[in-house]
């Protein structure tokens, strides 16, 4: 008899395993039980408390950031590499970056010149281009002229030279040469290099220094140093001579022709202060 009962229990207990492997009637363990979509019970949904729910996110955060940690660096491709330089090198840049150059840019603004500020920048030690400005035109009595061939300056020596061109340069050729000036001819003036046979920076170097060779008039006559400051005319040779007085009136370092073989051809006009003229 209890053989009997057990087998019949074993055939029983088989028979559940079957009906739960085919999704039948589960027993709900003492709780409630739920219909699901086919009509098959199911047991009562079991509720997460609210560190379990937080748990996985903040497991998720941490696998993330654990992630960060150990990839590999990423290497931008060429292209990305090219994008990230234009970025660098179109970056706001400082133009006038103190006062006394902002207001240098005022003070060569209301001579009626003509120019744009340069950015400020560092070539190499001793040369650079802070408060430049790249002048374009220059205003006389009564019309502007042309600069040729000239970069940079610092505003300060611009703002000089707009003086000098107007006064000493316009007015000297109008009333010596019966001709008012239509342009000016330079060497150039910003120059990374050193004072020729020295190892000190030229004033070149800080774009403090122009280098005049020439003046065009308005009626198409053109005087140079190289030619015309011994061999020009009589009206020439003064004209010639009055403008190199004016500038050392005006600049700190003036030389020209007369100071050495490497001046013959220009007039050096160099800054502000300490005047030394040859």
């Amino acid at each position: 008899m209890d053989h009997a009962k057990l087998l019949i229990n074993a055939v029983l207990g088989l028979g559940a395993l079957v009906l739960t492997a085919c999704g039948g009637i589960i027993p709900a363990g003492g709780g409630s039980e739920q219909v699901g979509a086919r009509g098959v019970a199911r047991p009562e949904a079991i509720q997460i408390g609210s560190g379990e729910q937080d748990y996985p996110r903040a497991y998720r955060a941490d696998a993330s950031a654990e992630t960060e940690r150990r990839a590999p660096p990423r290497f931008s491709d060429p292209a990305s590499s090219q994008r990230q330089s234009l970025a660098v090198s179109s970056a706001r840049q400082s133009f006038a970056s103190n006062p006394a150059d902002r207001a240098c840019l005022a003070d060569l603004g209301a001579t009626g010149a003509r120019f744009a500020p340069v950015a400020d920048t560092y070539a190499a030690p001793g040369c650079n281009k802070l408060g430049t400005v790249q002048l374009s035109a220059l205003a006389g009595d009564a019309s502007l002229f042309e600069i040729s061939n000239i970069g940079p300056v610092k505003c300060r020596t611009a703002e000089t030279f707009s003086a000098w061109a107007r006064y000493g340069v316009d007015r000297a050729a109008r009333q010596i040469l019966g001709s008012p000036l239509a342009r000016i001819e330079t060497m150039g003036s910003y120059s990374c290099r050193n004072i020729a046979g020295s190892s000190r920076r030229s004033a070149h170097a800080t774009g403090n220094a122009i280098d005049v060779s020439g003046f065009v008039l308005e009626d198409g006559r053109r005087i140079t140093l190289r030619d015309d400051w011994s061999k020009g005319t009589p009206a020439e040779r003064e004209f010639l001579r009055v403008v190199h007085k004016s500038a050392c009136k005006r600049f700190g370092t003036v030389l020209g022709p007369e100071y050495d073989r490497a001046h013959e051809d220009h007039f050096h006009l160099e800054g502000t202060g300490t005047q030394f003229c040859r």
